[in-house]
């Protein structure tokens, strides 16, 4: 049943589940997909009782404070409760009698607005006045009569009170008075208001019932009053992204630009292309946010040009792979470029995202989506200086957006994040945040920092494929010496094996990735790189293969890899035990080890007689064989079996300890051998 309750549109389902094993929150998710109400409740019998899974689009209606009612609990967007031998008729009808006291009415309200104020009681002391000021940082309350709006305490009058010792109750220390602001009254209203009161918080009104619905503060003005500025004055990098892109890739963006403008849809580059091209090193991992329906657009895209679209429509997300057909394609799009357009240089496929909002069930979760604005969509990301939007579409083609203060931190090369519990939310941040910071050679501002060594220990808890994931990257920077020195320096890889550690023998090893020598090294999966697996390698060769082999399990490494990084720990101890053996000897060790192996043992050694023996294996005796093949042998009467690869072996051993220097006397010793058998 769906049911209008101020102006939102609330849907109700019911059922019986008794009989079922399934994941039932599923169903909320698909039904909310399909059906997009601004809020969904199920109420469900199980074997159990009564059951209610809700799910909320709209920061105006609290799901969680809803599922309250009936003892569960959540997330404002997500929560569930269960009512234990309850009858399912009357907890749907509790729950249609609870919406309309719980949801908040449907308002036109400035983005400055902050929902649901905290309210002071007339006769609230100023020692608890006080408490409440220092736990949530809020520098003034309303301060009512019941619901009557009587007055504003400040910080200042209460810290006046408690340094004279006076544990005055609000009613005595407020500004008295009753000003307020409707939702609808306009940003110049507001600041008349401000400027005349000297109140710099005043509660907003529900203009039908007086109700206090929410408060906006001097420090939201003075944000919107800035935003408004920089609007009026936005900077336009239209130049200089036209610089950054090659004509084709150019081409291609200026199409699916010119699609969304004729979907009504807002487009952005967003993240760290923004954020390259503004340091002058661009690349070509562009993040396409569409400002409506990314699918759609796809679709449209598809529809002009050809190709195939995939999507996933819970998270709004399409990829549109382009058409086999390259040449018609780069000729379909030489109409947006006056430089000619080469099909090669096409990409296999455009990412398109719809905008979208996140919130965090728990620490450490993997964050739940919903539909946003590009506001909200750049809010979700991890630091400042990612967040920031180019927008393709129309007349602001070029158009720089900055939200969030990512430019001036930019500016002051900061690292930031955009929240206390940024870290808190995803601790692999912690993880960027060092990669960010070396990277660029910024500095993580100090408040971020504090935040980090707060949150550090929550690393423990998430997954190690996630935080292998970030470590993969780390290892694929150029700087990767300093990043790791830089976890070390904060405690964070200890956080993930006491055994992590960082020191200057590592950093001695890790500068030879920059020049490695000349050899060709088989046996990695195709684009696995090279210099990523050779530091994992270095970085655990001087531990015991238990620990190392504990850390890869740990972090999920790819077993394939995992073998041949431990093997390199198994080389580079067997090293001392090689010196006074025989090429052939040494061979017959080190030819079953993976060439990843032989290459990491050689970077680590620091006795140059392992080195040189290495070297000497890798370049003059691993591929060394003798002239003589098992077609000769056939040739000459030899039966095919066993013995052709024991005669083999035994020729190239010749060969590799200089028994034999020409083939006259490799066929010598064939006859010798021949004549043993």
């Amino acid at each position: 049943t769906t049911h209008q309750i101020h102006g939102h549109t609330v849907m109700i389902a019911c059922g019986d589940a008794r009989e079922l094993d399934e994941e039932l929150s599923t169903i909320a998710h698909k039904l909310r997909n399909v059906l997009e109400p601004h809020a969904l409740f199920l109420v469900l019998l199980i074997r159990g009782g009564v059951q209610i899974i809700a799910r909320s689009t709209d920061d105006h209606i609290d799901v969680a404070e809803i599922a309250a009612k009936f003892g569960g609990g959540g997330h404002p967007r997500a929560s569930a409760a269960l009512v234990k031998n309850g009858d399912i008729n009357q907890v749907r009808s509790k729950l249609l009698a609870l919406l309309p006291e719980i949801v908040k009415p449907v308002v036109t309200v400035a983005e400055l607005m902050s929902l649901g104020p905290q309210l002071l009681p007339a006769d609230t002391p100023a020692e608890v006045a006080l408490q409440r000021m220092q736990r949530f940082g809020y520098e003034g309350y309303p301060v009512v009569e019941g619901k009557k709006l009587v007055g504003l305490l400040t910080r200042r009058a209460v810290d006046r009170a408690v340094s004279h010792k006076l544990n005055l109750p609000a009613r005595s220390l407020m500004q008295a008075g009753s000003v307020t602001v409707q939702p609808t009254d306009s940003v110049e209203h507001l600041q008349n208001l401000m400027t005349e009161t000297g109140w710099g918080q005043i509660p907003v009104v529900n203009p039908q019932s007086g109700d206090i619905i929410g408060i906006v503060t001097r420090t939201d003005l003075l944000k919107t009053l800035s935003d408004q500025y920089n609007h009026a004055g936005r900077q336009n990098l239209s130049q200089r992204l036209e610089s950054a892109l090659p004509p084709a890739r150019l081409a291609l963006i200026k199409a699916v630009a010119q699609a969304a403008y004729e979907e009504r849809a807002a487009l952005y580059i967003v993240g760290g292309f923004v954020r390259d091209l503004l340091l002058e090193r661009a690349s070509l991992d562009l993040d396409l946010v569409a400002e409506g329906d990314a699918i759609a657009l796809a679709k449209r895209l598809q529809a002009q040009y050809g190709g195939r679209v995939t999507s996933h429509g819970r998270f709004g997300t399409a990829k549109w792979f382009l058409v086999s057909n390259r040449k018609k394609l780069a000729e379909d799009l030489q109409q947006f470029s006056s430089e000619p357009i080469l099909p090669e240089n096409l990409p296999e496929f455009i990412d398109l995202i719809t905008a979208r909002t996140e919130f965090y069930t728990h620490p450490t979760a993997l964050p739940t989506v919903e539909k946003g604005s590009i506001k909200l969509d750049l809010h979700r990301r991890d630091f400042t200086i990612n967040t920031l939007a180019l927008r393709l579409d129309g007349n602001h083609y070029g158009e720089l957006f900055d939200y969030w203060g990512g430019l001036g931190d930019l500016n002051q090369r900061l690292v930031r994040v955009l929240h206390s519990i940024s870290f808190v939310d995803d601790p692999t941040r912690m993880l960027r945040a060092v990669r960010y910071e070396q990277r660029y050679q910024f500095k993580i501002e100090e408040r971020t920092l504090q935040l980090l060594m707060e949150a550090r220990s929550l690393l423990e808890r998430v997954s190690g494929e996630r935080i292998r994931h970030e470590l993969d990257h780390v290892l694929d920077e150029k700087r990767r010496a300093p990043m790791l020195a830089r976890l070390d320096e904060l405690g964070l890889l200890s956080i993930i094996h006491p055994e992590l550690t960082w020191d200057d023998w590592l950093a001695a090893r890790f500068e030879q990735l920059e020049e490695l020598p000349d050899w060709r090294i088989n046996g990695l999966p195709r684009n696995y790189p090279l210099l990523r697996a050779l530091a994992y390698s270095l970085w655990l060769i001087r531990l015991s293969s238990d620990s190392a082999r504990a850390i890869l399990n740990q972090l999920v490494y790819p077993r394939n890899i995992a073998e041949q990084i431990l093997a390199a720990g198994e080389v580079w101890q067997a090293l001392q035990g090689l010196q006074g053996l025989s090429p052939s000897q040494i061979t017959a060790k080190l030819d079953p080890k993976p060439q990843l192996a032989i290459l990491a043992a050689y970077l680590a050694s620091e006795d140059p007689a392992s080195r040189e023996l290495l070297e000497r294996y890798y370049q003059e005796w691993r591929d060394l064989e003798p002239t003589l093949s098992g077609h000769d042998l056939r040739a000459i009467g030899l039966p095919p079996g066993p013995e052709y690869q024991q005669i083999l072996s035994r020729l190239r051993q010749a060969w590799l300890d200089g028994e034999v220097t020409n083939p006259d006397q490799e066929e010598e010793l064939l006859e010798s051998l021949l004549e043993k058998r």
